[in-house]
């Protein structure tokens, strides 16, 4: 018989030696809630969700900046089970996802099933029980089943600048902002113009009595055109949902009509490229400034960014583009690698997150103590961008080559999801104690995915993008394909890539 935990829904936390359950996620993000909930629906496996901060949310409790909001239309960047007829805008500011999150695990369920404030310090794989131990900042979690769902923009990238530590204003990441440091009339930097810093520009502008823009390459800027929806429209999204779906599916199939600039046709480029160019020009009138405002590589090589008033930011005389990276810091001087030098008070560092290379893969030990890191020495790669060959009865979500560069995450995790579910049905079906990849099912798999990005703008575009690892230079992070190839192929479980130890058969004495 196989071995079932007790679910704990009506019971507080206490600091127990071990808690235990059928399954152990780690995130409160779109993953590690979208199967929790999953979960919490199909009541067949006890669960847990272990979150370091005090509420749900992920990347949009964290990210609370001025001006931020998700690029991809909100019909599309939400769960397909938890439509939201009210979203306020096509595309929404980060706070009404968080507030959709938070909703979401209220309304599901899932809130008492998870640990707030437990930072997990440990997971390792132990073969005498074959279950997961996990230890954290508040005790030790046991589980037949580990779900590492952090996610890939959780733990910030902070660049080590010689002389940060002179500096004697204020410096914090984008994803940390301070909101009790008042910005009106200081001198800002801002390092990076990636995702983020597209949106903080402008708004930065609005209050900094001078604000410089540390570039080391430009980004390919597109007018975000956002609008409000109107009551009317909320109001039948509400009332009839084939309206919502149909606009969804609308959503989803042109943002896979925008696929073809990624694998590198000609026509698809060209069309991309005179909107882009066009708007650069008609915003940046001065050729100096848009010269220097122009990528250096291929459409889609980095994210394509939306924004409606970045470049125009650069035309006010009190803001500055510093064409090279931050090189030092000398007391309140900024100093760029052209040498150019300005003084400052605050420096905002927008530099992106530690996603080729996740810091959860140096906690995580599998087989003989393996940790995930050493496995992943030249890039991260996964079965079916979800399972990793001497890590039994470990789930990935939202880790390697399952992130999209030009439609929804939300889409590609619910493919995830579905697999990890099937998966679970099939091992409780089977009385499987044991569950794990084969490392030749692991190897073909990445094998295709590899040939698959042969030709693609992220490895011919010319860009140095987070989707490859730093190390190797491999594509790790992207799929590089169509996204309804990837639900295609990721979301049903595949028994025979898999070894399946049976739970041992019980002695009576």
């Amino acid at each position: 018989m196989s071995t079932t935990f007790t679910r704990h829904a009506d019971r507080p936390f206490t600091a127990d030696p071990v808690e235990e359950a059928d399954v152990i996620i780690v995130g409160s993000g779109f993953a590690g809630l979208g199967l929790a909930m999953q979960l919490e629906r199909d009541q067949n496996q006890s669960y847990l969700v272990l979150e370091r901060a005090d509420d749900v949310g992920g990347t949009w409790r964290d990210n609370t900046y001025p001006g931020v909001y998700c690029d991809v239309p909100s019909h599309l960047y939400s769960y397909s089970f938890r439509p939201n007829p009210d979203w306020s805008m096509v595309r929404s500011p980060g706070h009404e996802i968080y507030e959709y999150l938070q909703t979401a695990a209220r309304e599901e369920g899932v809130l008492p099933q998870v640990r707030f404030g437990t930072t997990v310090l440990d997971a390792a794989w132990d073969e005498v029980s074959a279950t997961w131990l996990v230890t954290t900042n508040k005790g030790t979690f046991r589980g037949r089943f580990f779900v590492p769902a952090m996610g890939l923009l959780s733990d910030s990238k902070v660049p080590e600048i010689p002389g940060m530590e002179t500096f004697g204003g204020e410096l914090f990441h984008s994803a940390a902002w301070d909101h009790d440091l008042p910005l009106t009339g200081k001198r800002v930097a801002i390092i990076g113009t990636g995702a983020t810093a597209i949106q903080l520009v402008p708004e930065l502008a609005e209050v900094a009595a001078e604000l410089v823009v540390f570039q080391r390459s430009a980004a390919h800027v597109l007018p975000r055109r956002n609008r409000a929806y109107t009551p009317a429209e909320r109001r039948m999204f509400a009332r009839v949902p084939e309206s919502r779906q149909g606009l969804r599916s609308a959503m989803f199939w042109f943002t896979e009509s925008t696929f073809g600039e990624r694998r590198r046709l000609p026509q698809s480029v060209a069309q991309v490229k005179a909107a882009v160019d066009s708007f650069r020009e008609a915003e940046v009138p001065d050729q100096a400034l848009r010269a220097a405002l122009t990528p250096d590589y291929e459409i889609g090589c980095k994210r394509l960014l939306y924004s409606d008033d970045y470049y125009a930011t650069f035309g006010r005389d009190h803001v500055s583009l510093e064409t090279s990276a931050l090189a030092r810091i000398e007391g309140n001087t900024v100093i760029g690698a052209s040498g150019n030098a300005y003084e400052v008070d605050v420096i905002v560092m927008a530099t992106g997150f530690a996603a080729a290379r996740p810091p959860f893969a140096n906690i995580i030990r599998g087989r003989e103590g393996v940790l995930l890191a050493d496995h992943w020495a030249t890039g991260m790669e996964a079965y079916q961008t979800i399972t990793v060959s001497s890590f039994p009865n470990m789930f990935l979500l939202s880790a390697p080559s399952a992130a999209t560069g030009h439609t929804s995450a939300v889409y590609t995790i619910e493919a995830q999801v579905q697999n990890v579910m099937e998966a679970l049905d099939w091992v409780r079906a089977n009385d499987c104690a044991v569950l794990e990849v084969r490392a030749d099912a692991e190897a073909e798999f990445v094998d295709g995915v590899d040939r698959r990005g042969q030709g693609t703008v992220w490895t011919e575009g010319g860009c140095n993008s987070w989707y490859l690892d730093p190390g190797s230079g491999k594509l790790t992070l992207i799929w590089p394909d169509l996204a309804y190839r990837f639900a295609d192929e990721i979301s049903h479980f595949t028994p025979a890539a898999y070894v399946a130890t049976p739970h041992r058969p019980r002695t009576d004495r």
